[in-house]
């Protein structure tokens, strides 16, 4: 009934959804009201719940008043188009209709968007909690970040406690991560969905609104259907040629990419190819992203609207899709404040002091600044002063050793190559918004945001995405200049090979990918500690990345991997160096001091520490020992 139940849930926030699309773009395509339904439901699902917890903590009553709220927005809607009000609204949606295209489907929208949808809704389902031979499976791509996103979603929705606290380190209450891309999972948890259930559904959403937000951009941009689907192809399907490092030294050279750990044409840090595949690499493994850019996306082609096409009614609608962006994906947050000065700097020039041009902007600007104060100061902020910290200076991104122009045309490709040449031709409204896009690049080359420099590539896939429409719009006004039919189409095939062929190969390689997760005795010992303790009861455990207390039962404990923590900037040496401790060499004080209520002792345990079993057998209670696992409760 959990399953049932939450997709109900959904889809009362997607029919929530589809009335604000339809309220604030009454006449579009159904392109469209599809990909705004997807942004206002998701944004709604992500907020609402996460408003009624702070009352009420994150619990069953908050989801359901959230619920009650959607159905609200809803009912309200859809009752109002039998109203007074309703029928101004049903006379100025006719009135734009008689203005627009016909309400036919766009084919190039559709043959972008449903195949590259179907095919992350399946690595969704091969890479999340894959269940065969009795344990969970992954791909390729999520066996690292996977485990760590779980053990978030499960804990909030076990715990209760909004916000959140942070589950993988003891002392450590903040999260210094967007923690509302894994609470819009733990919401159908409290409903009784299954973990792997939960999820993948919001998922599902995202990717539409992220792939149908993409193409929606670049068409408001390029006003060509043609133009914004190579648009979309460069971005999501683009590579560079890292393909040419897997043409030489024969045949095995070139099926390692289906069968090596991380040796792909868009990711091989031997030969400094860093470039990776957004799907294989961003969307599938990392929620923040897919939910940051399932809210920024459709937040940008509105905002294209509202600049360039001065649609200044839209800005309610911006304020909406930006309002939770920090705890979101603070990268996206970023990016849309530096394309907004950018795009309110034109406004600046253009219109001086234009009072009716420059205030919706004003508008637009104090809202969100007044919804996002509060959480920069309580949530993002504070942590940057925690640990290792965020920020500080670094140059050229992850390059390791290339010169600074060859290490981006090697990973870029042709995208990085056909730059200049295309801004160059871009009319004085692309340039603008593109000059958003340097100034993230400018940003993203000289500042580092996370101890790991690479993660500045979620800022730098913003660039590259202008970078993109950019492009498409030099290489279709140049193909359409050849004359031939025939030699249009062989030279955009040649052009779209070379731009693709890399992540072409990688995304074979990670729906090929199968790697044991989770075995029987890990997920049965999962089991056994969410029926039988406490959720809020701290675990000493080992350190290992695949904890199945921490990832499948959503409880905390002492410290979890340094590869996440490290990369958070937390500080944690004194936890890690408190595990060993208090496994070898025990005491009940010690216990206490880090209030550890429980102790796994699994096959990780064993292998990594010279644990004192006997110590544990004898002072501490034995629940549970199956598998290869024990787990003990401290006699407090």
């Amino acid at each position: 009934m959990g399953i049932l139940f939450s997709i109900l849930y959904l889809a009362v926030f997607l029919a929530a959804g589809f009335v604000l699309a339809h309220r604030v773009l009454p006449a579009s395509r159904p392109e469209t009201q599809l990909v705004y339904t997807a942004a206002f439901g998701l944004v709604l699902l992500i907020a609402l719940p996460a408003l009624f917890a702070l009352a009420l903590g994150f619990t069953l009553p908050a989801a359901l008043l959230a619920l009650a709220t959607a159905a609200g927005i809803s009912l309200a809607g859809f009752l109002s188009r039998r109203s007074a009000s309703g029928r101004v609204f049903r006379k100025q949606s006719a009135q734009a209709s008689n203005v627009s295209h016909s309400p036919s489907l766009i084919p190039a929208f559709w043959g972008c968007v449903l195949p590259l949808l179907l095919f992350s809704i399946w690595l969704l389902h091969t890479h999340t909690l894959y269940y065969k031979e009795g344990a969970y499976w992954c791909g390729q791509s999520t066996y690292g970040d996977l485990p760590m996103h779980l053990s978030f979603i499960k804990s909030i929705a076990e715990q209760g406690l909004f916000p959140p606290e942070f589950p993988m380190l003891a002392g450590q209450t903040l999260y210094g991560y967007p923690f509302l891309c894994e609470s819009v999972s733990s919401v159908f948890l409290l409903l009784g969905a299954p973990l792997k259930f939960a999820c993948i559904l919001p998922q599902v959403v995202a990717l539409a609104a992220v792939f149908g937000g993409g193409w929606l951009l670049a068409k408001h941009l390029l006003h060509s259907n043609t133009k914004a689907s190579l648009a979309f192809v460069l971005f999501f399907l683009g590579s560079g040629f890292g393909f040419a490092y897997f043409l030489e030294g024969g045949f095995e050279n070139f099926t390692r990419i289906f069968t090596a750990y991380y040796e792909t044409p868009t990711n091989y840090v031997e030969e400094n190819i860093r470039w990776v595949n957004p799907i294989a690499d961003l969307l599938i493994p990392q929620r923040a992203t897919l939910f940051g850019w399932a809210l920024l996306f459709p937040c940008l082609a509105l905002l294209v609207r509202f600049a360039l096409e001065e649609e200044y009614r839209l800005w309610p609608a911006l304020v909406l899709l930006a309002a939770s962006l920090p705890l979101v994906q603070t990268h996206s947050a970023l990016a849309l404040v530096l394309i907004c000065g950018v795009l309110f700097t034109r406004s600046l020039v253009m219109y001086r002091t234009n009072w009716k041009a420059l205030r919706p902007w004003l508008l637009f600007a104090a809202v969100t600044a007044l919804i996002w104060l509060p959480l920069m100061l309580t949530q993002i902020l504070p942590h940057t002063q925690e640990g290792s910290g965020f920020l500080r200076w670094h140059f050229n991104w992850s390059n390791e050793g290339d010169n600074y122009f060859w290490f981006y045309i090697k990973n870029i490709g042709l995208v990085y190559i056909l730059l200049l040449p295309a801004f160059l031709w871009a009319g004085k409204k692309l340039r603008w918004v593109y000059g958003g896009g340097l100034l993230i690049l400018l940003l993203s080359e000289f500042v580092e945001f996370q101890p790991n420099d690479y993660d500045n590539n979620k800022l730098l896939f913003i660039w590259h995405l202008l970078g993109c429409i950019l492009v498409a719009n030099l290489i279709v006004d140049l193909l359409k200049k050849v004359e031939k039919r025939s030699v249009q189409t062989v030279l955009c095939a040649m052009l779209v090979f070379t731009g693709t062929f890399g992540s072409i190969l990688t995304l074979g390689r990670e729906a090929v990918s199968q790697y044991q997760h989770f075995d029987a005795d890990a997920i049965a010992v999962a089991d056994y500690v969410e029926e039988n303790t406490d959720p809020m009861g701290r675990f000493l455990c080992g350190t290992q990345l695949l904890n199945p207390v921490l990832s499948l039962s959503g409880r905390p404990i002492l410290c979890a991997s340094g590869t996440w923590l490290y990369y958070h900037g937390m500080d944690y040496s004194a936890q890690e160096a408190a595990v060993r401790q208090l496994l070898e060499s025990p005491s009940n004080e010690s216990l206490d001091q880090w209030g550890i209520d429980y102790v796994m002792i699994g096959p990780s345990e064993r292998a990594d520490y010279a644990v004192n079993e006997n110590w544990f057998a004898t002072h501490c209670t034995l629940l549970y020992d199956q598998g290869g696992y024990s787990i003990y409760q401290v006699n407090n």
